[in-house]
């Protein structure tokens, strides 16, 4: 395999991660009140709120990695 292709497989590798950190991230935020105007948000139900505060963690992790690759 050549220089370009390994590169490019790393390129795709880092936008597959970044794309789920993000979109899981966007997916498990707390809602949040744009102005003290509209009622409050529902609460947002989950399924595992333990599992919340390390996903991101291993996610990141996992990102940094494939970066310094």
């Amino acid at each position: 395999m050549d220089i370009i292709s390994q590169l490019q497989e790393q390129v795709n590798l880092i936008a597959h991660l970044a794309f789920n950190t993000i979109g899981t991230l966007q997916r498990d935020a707390p809602p949040n009140r744009l102005s003290p105007n509209y009622p409050e948000p529902p609460a947002h139900p989950t399924e595992d709120g333990s599992n919340f505060s390390e996903q991101p963690k291993l996610m990141s992790t996992g990102l940094v990695k494939a970066a310094k690759q």
